[in-house]
């Protein structure tokens, strides 16, 4: 709440205390004069005051600002369900609730929420809720404002929505696209996690592009960026649902298959291997045919409170380097479920 919105409800809480307390006191001249005074001053505001009846749970008052704000008459607000009807059915219930058990506790409070127009739309509103006790400390009369957060909502929500961007963004590699380190690291300790509790078989591969410094000497960095754009889309079409792909650095890229044996995994490091190979991205530094291919390694593991995620990524690394060093163009592959 701004300061203005503050120096309004302070305004009208006054207002209405000193209405009921001069009216129970029957000094009428100073009620007329006064409470005019307050009356033109609080009405002149955006803020929009209003009074329950905790008895009779009725409206008291509610100011004339709410037909411009949302196109209900002041007297079409008779009780609280006249407020709780002119709520999004999504509010609702949460708020409802929030705002009855505050004020039985005799608890000011706020509560943020949608309100339908006259015309069928949602006004975003903050009510701010004051508890009127009686001499006894018994729950006597509400007193509150609705104030018009609809731009500070829409604010709000393009905040979150860029953040939801960046986030996003972060988790990306910014050449190829697919998932970066960062979210490497998330997804494995996610799928860990719960292939732990589980008890089910993690699947992990490691590719790397075969020859690729030479690749880049010959063809040129631009090229070479180029390619693995295209390896990376390859790899993407060649898993299955929920299956990760990430750029595990360099021309080196990582494949995470939750819930996947190592059969299944075999079948899909020889869907990947046949589908670079089919790509045939011309490679004139390469012994394999003059094209772009890649060296797999691949592990499995049903996981155990024992076991180290970090020393299963170092084991299916050690293959890939075995698939290196056997040739290239080939697969490396431990089981560790078996």
């Amino acid at each position: 709440m701004n300061s203005t919105d503050k120096k309004s409800a302070v305004l009208g809480a006054e207002f209405l205390r000193h209405d009921t307390a001069a009216a129970e006191s029957g000094v009428e001249d100073y009620l007329e004069h006064d409470a005019a005074v307050y009356r033109t001053l609080l009405e002149s505001t955006r803020a929009i005051p209003w009074k329950i009846d905790w008895a009779t749970m009725e409206f008291a008052y509610i100011g004339p600002q709410i037909e411009t704000l949302l196109g209900w008459a002041p007297s079409s607000w008779k009780t609280v369900q006249d407020w709780a009807a002119r709520m999004h059915p999504d509010d609702r219930d949460k708020v409802v609730e929030f705002c009855v058990a505050q004020s039985k506790a005799g608890t000011d409070h706020e509560a943020d929420y949608r309100a339908l127009t006259s015309g069928g739309e949602y006004v975003w509103l903050r009510d701010v809720v004051h508890v009127v006790r009686d001499a006894r400390g018994e729950v006597e009369s509400l007193v509150g404002f609705m104030f018009d957060i609809s731009e500070r909502k829409k604010t709000e929500e393009k905040v979150a929505a860029l953040q939801r961007e960046l986030e996003a963004l972060s988790f990306k590699d910014g050449l190829t696209g697919v998932g970066n380190r960062r979210e490497f690291d998330a997804v494995l300790q996610r799928e860990w996690s719960a292939a732990q509790r589980h008890g089910a078989p993690l699947s992990l591969i490691m590719a790397d592009i075969d020859f690729f410094k030479s690749y880049n000497d010959y063809y040129g960095h631009v090229q070479g960026d180029a390619c693995l754009k295209q390896i990376a889309t390859v790899l993407s079409e060649a898993v299955r649902p929920g299956d990760f792909v990430g750029r595990f650095g360099g021309e080196e890229f990582v494949l995470i298959l939750p819930n996947t044996g190592a059969e299944a995994a075999r079948q899909v490091v020889e869907r990947c291997r046949d589908r670079i190979s089919a790509a045939e991205i011309a490679h004139e530094r390469s012994p394999f045919r003059q094209t772009v291919t890649a060296s797999f390694g691949a592990g499995t593991v049903i996981p155990s409170a024992s076991d180290d995620a970090v020393a299963f990524v170092n084991l299916v690394d050690t293959q890939l380097y075995h698939a290196k060093d056997n040739g290239r163009d080939c697969i490396s592959a431990v089981n560790r479920a078996a």
